[in-house]
């Protein structure tokens, strides 16, 4: 009577899990033989991985949907141009070569953003699902800042804008470095991209008991209200940066990259003053 009573229960916990309606919850541990408990932990464990496997499914779907979306725009740009420039190979005069330098360098400006965006998507798949190893150890964060710095210099040159950062190698925090000055990068890459020619950007470091924090600050179009609650999202970018180049990926590694080492990042909105300002939290 018990053993019958029992194998109807297992075929019921079975029958609701191939029904897809199985719930822990539905069944009582303190009414169950020990084989009801195992079966019914057995089944819940069997749920809840085909729930993650669900899951892992639409972000592949996503991220695939993503790349193919992206990589569109300047593949098509790289194809127009090959053409035009094959075309203008066939004629010999001056204004021939001149355009086809043009179409040239327009090539070249497409396949650094397509080689842009194919790098950051595999590092942003990489942190999504664990594989990329991100080590927060105690590091100077004035070396991490004067790193950054360096690599946007060139940029920042080009368009006659001034970096400005008081040094301080006292002031220490938790991060990986080399993502760490990627994320930074990422901040400094955009406040050169969308500050006017001869413009200043401000690097200050602000000390919490918990955080460091790392302000930079622009005098580009800043951020409003509306567009900081958004600005983080894959491939978002603000309304008042549409006719800007650029995909909308840089910030939102930075924020997935800061998120690893327990920090955190936040925008400043400025609807009321101009220019722009990001902060990062780096744990101390």
């Amino acid at each position: 009577m018990f053993e019958n009573k029992t194998i109807a229960r297992l075929e019921q916990m079975l029958d609701a899990a191939i029904d897809g309606t199985f719930v822990e919850s539905d069944y009582d541990e303190s009414r169950l033989s020990r084989l009801e408990s195992r079966w019914k932990e057995f089944l819940g464990s069997s749920v809840l991985s085909n729930q993650n496997l669900e899951t892992e499914r639409h972000r592949l779907e996503t991220f695939i949907s993503d790349i193919s979306h992206q990589t569109k725009t300047p593949m098509t740009i790289i194809k127009m141009y090959s053409e035009l420039l094959r075309e203008e190979a066939s004629r010999d005069d001056k204004a021939s070569l001149a355009k086809i330098q043009k179409f040239a360098d327009e090539i070249c400006r497409q396949n650094a953003r397509l080689e842009f965006l194919i790098d950051s998507l595999t590092k942003l798949s990489r942190l999504e699902n664990g594989t990329l190893s991100i080590v927060p150890t105690e590091g100077e964060i004035d070396k991490l800042i004067k790193t950054s710095i360096s690599s946007v210099a060139s940029k920042a040159e080009q368009k006659k804008i001034s970096i400005s950062y008081e040094a301080d190698s006292s002031l220490k925090a938790s991060f990986d470095m080399k993502w760490t000055n990627e994320a930074l990068i990422n901040v400094l890459d955009n406040a050169v991209k969308y500050s006017p020619e001869g413009g200043n950007i401000r690097i200050t470091v602000e000390q919490f008991e918990v955080y460091q924090a790392i302000h930079v600050t622009d005098d580009g179009p800043g951020i409003s209200e509306e567009d900081a609650t958004r600005i983080f999202g894959r491939f978002y970018r603000g309304s008042s940066v549409q006719q800007e180049e650029g995909v909308g990926i840089g910030l939102y590694l930075t924020r997935e990259i800061i998120a690893k080492e327990d920090g955190y990042i936040k925008v400043v909105p400025n609807d009321k003053r101009k220019g722009g300002e990001l902060v990062l939290y780096l744990k101390r």
